[in-house]
């Protein structure tokens, strides 16, 4: 095995969130007489957390007392529909039980709001995790490092024996920032193309890829 542990970003990695993230946002925007964002429209915004991802969708001129009220309606709505249409990527739980199976410890990390990301972490990966980090007062989002060096924690394992796996130019940034190597996948929220224009190195395009490269011998 090439390390001892793997960290994934949650949404566009392990999780397909696209359809309940849009219907989210296109909830909290008719509350306000906003018009309604496209699926590619959410994927492009996301990758920040849940307030850039408004403050990318509303209409010009909407004030920050507005986007902040947005928010507060935005977290407790995605939070219980959060698990309606998700799903993880064709794949990732046989790519996660290979790696349990070996002994690799796992974990998920995310921009989203913690509630939620151990909400889903728990419907779709029982037993697999050793943990689910989101963003809350105490862990700043990505691409800070805060979320990545939480989990490590727990885990008890270095920087240097971890990888962290992502498919936004914001995860690339995390792992660098945390000191991980990082494996880019191309299934999730950003072209092959703008992984590569990030920095990316190699993108991988399916579980299948990437489970051979990790199980691999360096």
């Amino acid at each position: 095995m090439r390390y001892k542990a793997v960290l994934f970003d949650m949404d566009g990695t392990v999780l397909d969130t696209l359809d309940d993230l849009t219907n989210a946002v296109n909830h909290v925007l008719s509350q306000y007489s906003m018009p309604p964002r496209s699926r590619q429209d959410v994927a492009h915004f996301l990758g920040n957390g849940a307030a850039h991802l408004l403050r990318m969708s509303v209409i010009p001129g909407t004030t920050e007392e507005t986007l902040r009220e947005m928010l507060g309606v935005y977290q407790p709505w995605y939070d219980s529909h959060c698990a309606i249409l998700t799903a993880p990527y064709p794949g990732i739980l046989p790519l996660m039980e290979t790696l349990r199976a070996a002994g690799v410890k796992q974990a998920v990390i995310s921009n989203k709001q913690d509630s939620a990301v151990k909400r889903l972490a728990e419907a779709h990966f029982p037993g697999l995790l050793e943990t689910a980090v989101g963003e809350s007062a105490a862990v700043r989002r990505k691409p800070n490092p805060d979320a990545v060096l939480a989990a490590l924690r727990e885990m008890h394992v270095s920087p240097e024996e971890a990888v962290y796996v992502g498919d936004t130019e914001v995860d690339l940034r995390t792992a660098e920032n945390a000191r991980l190597d990082c494996a880019p996948v191309g299934w999730g929220f950003r072209t092959e193309e703008e992984l590569q224009a990030a920095g990316a190195g190699r993108v991988f395009h399916s579980a299948e890829e990437l489970g051979s490269w990790l199980t691999s011998r360096r």
